[in-house]
């Protein structure tokens, strides 16, 4: 599936970038093969704009922000770094430099503007008008939860690979033999499936190898642990993993895959604790977390982007019993083209 050629996608909320990034200026980035500028305007909101300049064209990410006076700021109006150009969040152009300041504007000379708002830390966007929510994450700012934002970074793969592989059990003995799979168990454990509007949840128990250095991470001494796996998909990209250990610790890591374009995601991911920095400290968390993502990244950009959904076409890719959660996902996408009629578009 080409995901820029989907057009039902336009209309789901996407996270985009840590509000962190946004604090010393306008930043670009490609969302579905858009070219956008986020920039935090002068009520402390993220915005988003096409990044383009209704003059002469230029990428308003090459501008910077300034107030009302016109004087350079960190959040306020976006101005083009070619001619002054200025923009409100509506993408309207509100100040001409070149011209007097009693002189009109005329009100066609603006550019696109895109839903964009904050949540958990980050500016999320959606191109069209929304069809559903942000996905909830309930730990963000409640008691007794830690936030760690792990990973913003940019993936050579596709978002159906990367979270049909955040669900596969089979691949741990062989992509994580050096870290938490058990290579002489390969076999992976049956997940329990339910579906439900936004997608669906999945819940099983794995074994895990659980080494000296990394005791803190599952809090239990033991060489092989358990990790109780409650899994959940939202429709379109998104997934929630928590879990448990037998100490009573969990590990939530929430995922969003967010589609650039045809053959790149933006790997954004959060992780909650309900242990303290003292207990396990957050350097150490990252690093295992780190280290076991990079082996999926290394095996999924070997992979072709272009992952089927119709399942359909025979032929293109075949499947196994433990493939349950990939098929699910490719089902749940293909009722969403349907039901917005679309079909497939593929290279």
């Amino acid at each position: 599936m080409l995901v820029t050629q989907q057009p039902v996608f336009r209309k789901f909320w996407h996270a985009v970038m840590p509000l962190s990034q946004l604090a010393d200026g306008p930043k670009p980035f490609t969302l579905l093969g858009e070219n956008l500028v986020l920039f935090i305007d002068d009520n402390g909101q993220p915005a988003a704009l096409q990044d383009r300049c209704c003059h002469r064209t230029a990428k308003l990410s090459k501008g910077w922000c300034v107030d009302k006076e016109g004087q350079a700021c960190g959040q306020g109006r976006i101005r083009c770094g070619y001619h002054g150009w200025t923009y409100d969040r509506t993408g309207k152009v509100v100040q001409i430099v070149q011209y007097d300041a009693d002189r009109a504007i005329p009100p066609d000379y603006c550019t696109k503007a895109y839903h964009c708002t904050a949540r958990y830390g980050y500016a999320w966007v959606v191109l069209e008008d929304p069809v559903a929510d942000i996905p909830p994450i309930p730990e963000f700012d409640a008691p007794g939860w830690r936030t760690i934002y792990q990973f913003y970074e940019t993936w050579a793969t596709s978002p159906v690979r990367a979270l049909e592989n955040s669900f596969d059990n089979s691949h741990f003995s062989f992509v994580h033999r050096a870290t938490f799979g058990v290579a002489a168990s390969p076999k992976p454990s049956k997940y329990e499936l339910v579906d439900n509007e936004e997608g669906f949840y999945a819940e099983t128990i794995i074994q895990a190898v659980n080494p000296e250095q990394f005791q803190q991470i599952s809090g239990v001494s033991e060489p092989i642990t358990t990790r109780h796996m409650r899994n959940a998909y939202f429709l379109p990209f998104s997934r929630r993993l928590d879990i448990e250990y037998p100490s009573g610790i969990r590990h939530i890591i929430i995922n969003c895959f967010t589609p650039i374009n045809d053959g790149h995601i933006q790997l954004c991911q959060w992780l909650f604790r309900n242990d303290t920095e003292a207990e396990c400290p957050e350097a150490m968390l990252v690093h295992f977390d780190e280290v076991i993502t990079r082996e999926d990244k290394d095996i999924l950009e070997s992979t072709d982007p272009d992952a089927m959904v119709d399942l359909r076409r025979r032929g293109v890719e075949y499947s196994m019993d433990s493939d349950r959660p990939g098929i699910m996902i490719r089902k749940k996408l293909m009722e969403l083209l349907a039901k917005n009629g679309e079909e497939e578009v593929h290279r």
